[in-house]
């Protein structure tokens, strides 16, 4: 393994960063789009059902920040912004289009699609602006604390970013998508559960985390140190 690498240049391949970052894509994708057209109510809390999977897309930032590096992690954090963008105009244009008249699953399909796909742009927009701060915040804290830490207590940084991103993302995304909608205690409640139950994921997923960073360690060997890395969230390169 490698302690570390200046950030310029890095013309390495590996053999599973692809992988990652199209299961970081997939998981962030379907997260927001599958799982936002259903509410769900626990204990008296309301949620998106997406809530239960979009942990996942920070486990994979993880692995990727820890294993790869941030600048490897910032460009799928930027492959993800843009599939999700590229969701949003897609779901908008095809809900509406002008339906065929001649179709008659069509007096069945359009009412779905606007129910499960509808999302207004006020939450389209909240969602993206969320998901990037927040996954920026969680990728640089993890690759700081790594620096901090010498690579050792690995949960220290997966659970502390999560705490962080998540924090953020749900900070942002309540009050940005429905304040005016929901009263503001209610809001409070719904920002705090949605926030203590991201990071539960994430804690109660660390065994698998310590796991796949521990393989995809030894099968890359790389260990990648952000000792001379850029941070700014404003660039692709590697």
């Amino acid at each position: 393994m490698s302690p570390s690498h200046p950030e310029h240049p890095n013309t390495r391949h590996y053999k599973y960063y692809d992988f990652i970052m199209a299961a970081f894509v997939a998981v962030l994708v379907c997260s927001n789009l599958i799982g936002a057209g259903k509410s769900c109510e626990f204990l008296g809390l309301k949620f998106a059902a997406g809530n239960i999977f979009f942990p996942i897309s920070y486990i994979f930032g993880n692995i990727l920040t820890e294993v790869y590096g941030y600048a490897r992690g910032r460009k799928v954090i930027w492959a993800g912004f843009g599939a999700l963008l590229f969701a949003a105009l897609m779901s908008q244009v095809v809900i509406h289009l002008p339906p065929n008249p001649d179709e008659p699953m069509n007096k069945l399909y359009q009412p779905a699609l606007d129910l499960v796909f509808g999302n207004s742009w006020r939450i389209i927009a909240s969602s993206v602006v969320a998901f990037w701060v927040g996954d920026f915040a969680n990728s640089y804290v993890l690759a700081k604390m790594k620096l901090w830490t010498r690579g050792r207590y690995l949960f220290t940084r997966t659970i502390s970013s999560t705490v962080i991103g998540q924090g953020l993302d749900s900070i942002l995304f309540y009050p940005l998508a429905f304040l005016g909608i929901w009263a503001p205690g209610e809001m409070m409640k719904i920002v705090l559960f949605n926030w203590v139950f991201k990071v539960s994921v994430e804690t109660l997923l660390t065994p698998v985390t310590y796991a796949v960073v521990g393989f995809l360690k030894r099968a890359e060997k790389e260990d990648y140190f952000d000792t001379e890395t850029n941070f700014t969230p404003f660039s692709v390169s590697d």
